[in-house]
């Protein structure tokens, strides 16, 4: 028994080993490269610039609107989303499954093609364009709002559906007005998911790269794209590196507010304690009433905000020159060198999903490794301290800089032994840091809810570990390993922060193509880069309609 534990110990610290040297040659080192290059002068460490950075007006002027922008989405998403995830997880809302992945498609959209959708329906000649809020604040704010708002509505839509109706149904026939029961029953009991949805939103707003590039212009900027602009135009690696661990030191904090949300109980199969959790069966959908034509008024404005942008951006598409055409589609299939582009969109695309195959496979088996490592049933203290421990490191690559990331490691490739740098495997891996948080926490909460009972009595009947594993854990986690492939593809085929530093010139991915065309000027060049808009969002729309079609009961990167 004592050779067969220490056997298992060394297993299990083996194959923690792996996803944490990942981490470290992929993460870890690009960043404190950054560092380095950032704080490092003349042989010695030099942090006489941490000041006048941090003390520099402009710095105050980019983390106020950080935190501003961050804030209001976050309120917005919260005040909107509550009563969505009422009309769509516990009303018998006819077509409710297809408004859910409408709600949902937002989230699964690359940013770049989501600041396109905004740039085209606000811009002078869109839709929108008598308001006079294209380059605006407001725009951004809108772009925050439309791409975050299924954080809030999965994540409490999840948790509300799995309630136990009894409480509310007994403070009802105790005379409880409607209103009463939610404010004295239902919310409270939805209070950590709320918190935790809204921290993770906040998370999101605050290291936003791709909308706010789009749309801010040069009027407005956050942290993330100040990094990008003092690394790639101004080469002040001295501030980009003080303002990537200021990013960073916030982030964890607020990973942390999120650890604890989760941890208080009440969101079905997302925490992240040591404790077994069961996800509960949907309840059953109720009856419209009265009582529920705000939630209904609220999911249909909504529905609108989510369908204006995107309709205007398929309109725009198939115009050119006044007239319908279909020529912005064709000419993605035709190499024009007057616009600068090495290749043609439609093999932009191609190369897009195959690097985002790479990075899905890499992203799958490192998340399933580390959710098998961190949901297994810990017998000490300093068991679950460790497993919590590998669990937030995991975490940590949502509260770095996609920018730092990606121009770390180009600064640093030199410094491995072997040569990443001409690999074709180089963007594929970074996509897959990206990745890795969001497959662990779409399977953690589903083998967290297994009843460690199923594979004591499956071991006490003979079976080996392996077997054990295959007649348990895969039963119930085989239908969320494939959603967490959908999302995976999904994220890697929008990544844009650390790609547009490590694609290569002559191959480049289709997000890239799409921020080069709309950096150009021409009416040809719009109408080209909303054609391929539309044409990644179709691709990442049809991927995330398979994943809901899967019916996961909770996605715990929401």
């Amino acid at each position: 028994m004592r050779r067969r534990r220490i056997g298992a110990a060394a297993v299990t610290a083996f194959a923690a080993a792996v996803p944490l040297a990942f981490l470290a040659v992929f993460f870890l080192l690009p960043v404190a490269g950054m560092v380095a290059k950032g704080f490092w002068s003349e042989g010695g460490l030099d942090l006489s610039g941490v000041g006048e950075v941090l003390a520099h007006p402009r710095t105050g002027r980019i983390v106020g609107f950080t935190v501003a922008m961050a804030a209001a989405a976050t309120f917005v998403c919260v005040v909107v989303g509550v009563p969505v995830a009422h009309a769509l997880y516990r009303l018998d809302l006819p077509g409710r499954r297809f408004l859910r992945a409408l709600v949902v498609m937002p989230f699964v959209l690359p940013t770049v093609v989501v600041g396109v959708m905004f740039r085209s329906l606000l811009a002078p000649g869109g839709w929108l364009g008598w308001l006079g809020l294209d380059g605006s604040w407001q725009a951004i704010l809108a772009a925050y709002v439309f791409f975050n708002l299924a954080v809030v509505v999965r994540t409490v839509g999840a948790a509300w559906e799995g309630l136990d109706r009894r409480p509310e149904q007994a403070a009802a026939a105790l005379g409880a007005a409607p209103r009463v029961v939610f404010t004295t029953v239902t919310l409270p009991a939805l209070r950590p998911a709320i918190v935790s949805a809204a921290s993770v939103v906040f998370l999101f707003c605050a290291t936003a790269f791709g909308v706010v590039l789009t749309l801010g212009g040069l009027r407005y900027g956050t942290i993330e794209t100040e990094i990008y602009l003092l690394t790639t135009a101004l080469l002040d690696l001295r501030g980009a590196a003080v303002l990537s661990i200021l990013q960073f030191v916030a982030v964890v904090l607020m990973l942390v507010i999120v650890d604890r949300a989760r941890s208080g109980g009440g969101v079905v199969g997302s925490g992240t304690g040591g404790g077994t959790r069961t996800l509960s069966a949907p309840s059953a959908p109720g009856r419209i009433t009265t009582a529920a034509l705000p939630s209904l008024a609220v999911t249909s404005a909504v529905v609108a905000f989510i369908a204006l942008p995107v309709i205007a951006l398929v309109a725009r598409s198939l115009q050119r020159g006044g007239e319908w055409t279909l020529a912005n589609y064709r000419a993605l299939g035709a190499l024009d060198t007057r616009r600068g582009l090495p290749t043609t969109g439609w093999e932009a695309l191609a190369t897009s999903w195959r690097i985002a195959i790479d990075a899905t496979v890499v992203a799958v088996g490192l998340g399933l490794l580390v959710a098998v490592l961190v949901t297994r049933p810990a017998h000490t203290t300093g068991q679950a301290r460790r497993r919590r421990m590998l669990d937030s490191v995991v975490m940590f690559p949502l509260g770095i800089s996609a920018v730092t990331v990606g121009f770390g490691l180009l600064i640093t490739l030199e410094w491995l032994p072997f040569n990443l740098r001409t690999s074709p495997l180089l963007i594929p891996l970074a996509q897959a840091m990206v990745a890795l948080p969001l497959v662990v926490r779409t399977l953690a909460p589903v083998l967290r809810a297994i009843d460690d009972r199923q594979r004591q009595a499956a071991a006490a009947l003979g079976a080996s570990p392996s077997r054990v594993w295959v007649t348990v854990d895969l039963q119930a986690v085989w239908r969320p390993l494939l959603a967490a492939v959908g999302f995976a593809l999904a994220v890697s085929l929008g990544e844009f922060g650390a790609t547009s530093f490590l694609v290569r010139p002559e191959r480049p991915t289709l997000p890239v193509v799409i921020y080069q065309l709309i950096g150009r000027p021409g009416a040809d060049n719009l109408g080209l880069a909303l054609a391929a808009s539309v044409v990644l969002a179709a691709v990442t729309v049809t991927v995330m309609v398979l994943v809901e079609r899967l019916r996961v009961p909770s996605v715990g990167a929401f």
